[in-house]
């Protein structure tokens, strides 16, 4: 789902080469019914199963984006040539990223491209987030980021989540807070890439809003997978769940089936 930061998220779904606005369906009944095919997001060859995401097996195993280092980043080995695919590693991972601190079911650490500020935030259902360093490499942020992960999780509930169940807090103060204990470790790695940027960022935290009327007592995983045929009243969108009275279904996970969606 394409995301913009408004008050509430506008929600929009691509659907071949049509969309749907999502945010006037809230309260509406919709059917979602997967064809029985899959696509693969990157080469188009039809698959039985879909890997991280939307990609055929043959992608999966030989793409850049699809490797390791993209979920964990600190073990980026572009320098040492044998990125899978260095012109696409130099294009998505020798570019700027941001550490941030978010609240999504709690403070967490996690890092993005520069360029896909704030919608990596939404993506993530965070009701608030807050740039903490810019840095100009993939590599480093994971670096930064394993640094942090030693005082705060880089996970999210997503069942408390979809529930609403974020707690309050201050997180210039949680930033503050992490910042004075990762303080050596962040000097460490500017000793170790002297050349390289690892800048602190002082800017103001961004806050998110739902487009959510009712939150669900109890969170039931839909899988088209399983239920070929999802229905009912959308309630709500987060992150990128569509929140239904029968259940909440992950959009994302997937985007390269064939699907048929129906409103009433």
């Amino acid at each position: 789902m394409a995301v913009k930061l408004e008050q509430p998220v506008n929600y929009t779904l691509a659907l071949g080469d049509s969309s749907l606005s999502l945010n006037e369906l809230v309260g509406h009944k919709i059917k979602i019914q997967y064809q029985g095919k899959i696509s693969c997001c990157h080469c188009g060859r039809n698959t039985r199963k879909s890997f991280a995401q939307g990609y055929c097996y043959p992608c999966f195993s030989k793409l850049a984006s699809c490797d390791t280092c993209i979920m964990s980043p600190e073990k980026c080995h572009y320098a040492a040539g044998t990125c899978r695919e260095p012109e696409w590693g130099l294009k998505h991972c020798m570019t700027p990223h941001i550490v941030y601190l978010a609240n999504s079911s709690g403070i967490k650490v996690g890092i993005t491209r520069e360029t896909q500020v704030p919608t990596r935030w939404i993506d993530q259902g965070a009701i608030e987030a807050i740039p903490v360093f810019r840095v100009s490499t993939r590599h480093l942020s994971g670096l930064v980021e394993v640094a942090f992960k030693k005082h705060v999780t880089d996970r999210t509930n997503w069942r408390a989540m979809l529930k609403g169940q974020v707690p309050e807090l201050d997180i210039v103060e949680e930033r503050d807070r992490l910042l004075a204990l990762v303080e050596d470790d962040i000097n460490r790695i500017r000793d170790d890439f002297p050349e390289e940027l690892v800048e602190l960022v002082d800017d103001k935290q961004t806050q998110m809003q739902y487009p959510v009327d009712v939150w669900p007592q109890k969170v039931v995983s839909l899988n088209l997978d399983k239920e070929p045929e999802v229905s009912g009243t959308l309630m709500g969108i987060k992150g990128q769940y569509l929140i239904l009275d029968t259940g909440c279904i992950n959009i994302r996970k997937f985007g390269s089936y064939h699907v048929e969606i129906s409103a009433a």
